[in-house]
């Protein structure tokens, strides 16, 4: 989804490398649920995707799958 925006305050609990890769994630926290951002930095203005919001026990392994390399 795109950036929502929808949050007063979002919280960034982990986060990956930015220096690396021109993509980086970061599992944030907001209103009780967690969700994960994706920057993508490639092009001219960075892009920002973000996940849909879920609890902690639903999103916290779909942020160690995207860590492994096997979210999809």
């Amino acid at each position: 989804m795109r950036e929502t925006r929808r949050s007063v305050s979002v919280r960034v609990v982990a986060h990956t490398c930015d220096d690396c890769s021109p993509l980086a994630y970061e599992l944030c926290a907001s209103g009780g649920l967690l969700f994960v951002r994706r920057t993508d930095r490639s092009g001219d203005r960075p892009k920002m995707r973000e996940t849909e919001r879920l609890p902690y026990a639903r999103m916290r392994p779909l942020w160690m799958e995207l860590l492994l390399g096997r979210a999809r």
